[in-house]
């Protein structure tokens, strides 16, 4: 470790011991990538996506609180309307019309565990082939869930209720154009089918699991929006920062801590995935034309060329801007992104000029390429060197 790395992680202590955290410090410092020795990455993002309270007299309480209200929502949610006996309170015989399967009353318990079911099986798609290219998501976690896995209880894993359902997945078409059609680079373009996925023995559970959990508690109270393809690219970087932390006590709690931050970043980021908003002012679309502004600003030659090709910025800047950039590189590529947005104090205007900065830095390619040549550049980003786009990014941004 150089002298110079081991400077920067006393730095980022310094400011994280003191009774109340100075905020801008934080950020100024996180925003050039947090190390991720000590558990350092998984504090500083709880704490810039105001999971975390800057006075850590605080942090104990609020952490427990937190905890338990998910357990609570584990309790409400993952349930089995109709037949767990101890959760509806009756047995077979005494099933009453309100709980039949049958009732076609769409508030009955049975309309909702089927319609959960629709978007379950979206989900349960999605997150098994969540970064094929490491083996993570496939194996099992230290610390599965025991309220869902303990045979003494009434509550029954997600996993069942995806193996005994009848459902097709196709029937779910909920997503967002441009997200899973376009090739990605670094990930398997082909994935295997669910059943290639070796399923953890009784009692254990795979990372892609708990992510699945996730997912499916928040579509649950979150029901606008609910569930769309490329939120599980969301909450992926975040479950495998914090799963990962080399503090067992935090990472323990990994499933609770990603689900209140996942919340509070989709709480600045869900207008893009709700297709009514798209072309408002806080919709993806004005997102994209940003792009194209700061291009046309920093790069006119760039900018014009595009314009000649008719290279909109819906044919790219869509996947970039919706997911992060989670699909355009390698996952330890994405984290460190991730460091500089979520540092970012206008969240997400940096995101912007991180996509022009990739526009500027292949100018050479793009202004001699013809479009299908400069659309393969777009959709399978060549470089690889995240810290040249975040230096770049800088330079924009510092010469407004």
């Amino acid at each position: 470790m150089s002298s110079l790395h081991k400077s920067r992680i006393a730095d980022f202590q310094d400011v994280l011991k003191e009774p109340t955290i100075a905020l801008e410090k934080l950020r100024e410092l996180s925003f050039s990538g947090i190390p991720c020795e000590g558990g350092l990455r998984c504090l500083c993002w709880k704490i810039l996506l105001n999971y975390l309270p800057v006075e850590r007299a605080s942090w104990t309480s609020i952490l427990a609180k937190q905890r338990e209200l998910y357990s609570q929502f584990l309790r409400e949610m993952i349930i089995q309307p109709g037949i767990a006996k101890a959760n509806m309170g009756v047995s077979r015989e005494d099933v009453t019309f309100e709980d039949h399967p049958l009732n076609p009353n769409p508030d009955s318990r049975w309309n909702t565990y089927f319609k959960d079911n629709e978007v379950l099986l979206q989900i349960d798609k999605d997150v098994r082939r969540l970064y094929p290219d490491i083996s993570f998501f496939q194996s099992a976690t230290e610390y599965p869930c025991l309220l869902i896995l303990d045979p003494q209880n009434e509550f029954e894993t997600l996993r069942k209720r995806v193996e005994q359902t009848t459902l097709k997945s196709q029937t779910v078409a909920r997503n967002r154009s441009g997200v899973t059609n376009m090739s990605s680079p670094h990930k398997s373009s082909v994935p295997a089918p669910l059943n290639e996925y070796e399923v953890p023995p009784s009692g254990c559970e795979a990372h892609w699991e708990v992510v699945e959990r996730i997912l499916f508690i928040y579509a649950k109270l979150n029901p606008g929006i609910a569930y769309v393809q490329g939120m599980n690219e969301i909450v992926g970087p975040l479950y495998y920062t914090f799963a990962t932390d080399p503090d067992s006590e935090w990472k323990e709690h990994a499933e609770a801590d990603t689900f209140f931050c996942f919340t509070n970043l989709m709480a600045e980021i869900r207008d893009n995935f709700i297709k009514s908003l798209d072309d408002s002012q806080c919709g993806i679309t004005y997102k994209m034309e940003k792009v194209y502004s700061t291009l046309k600003d920093k790069d006119m030659e760039l900018y014009l060329k595009l314009q000649e090709q008719n290279i909109k910025p819906q044919f790219f800047a869509f996947r970039w801007l919706m997911l992060l950039l989670s699909q355009e590189f390698l996952l330890p590529d994405v984290i460190r992104i991730w460091d500089s947005l979520f540092a970012d104090d206008n969240r997400f205007d940096f995101l912007l000029l991180v996509c022009c900065a990739m526009l500027i830095l292949i100018r050479e390619q793009l202004l001699e390429g013809d479009f299908t040549v400069n659309m393969r550049l777009l959709q399978d980003y060549p470089i690889t060197d995240v810290c040249q786009i975040l230096q770049k990014a800088k330079e924009l941004q510092d010469s407004k």
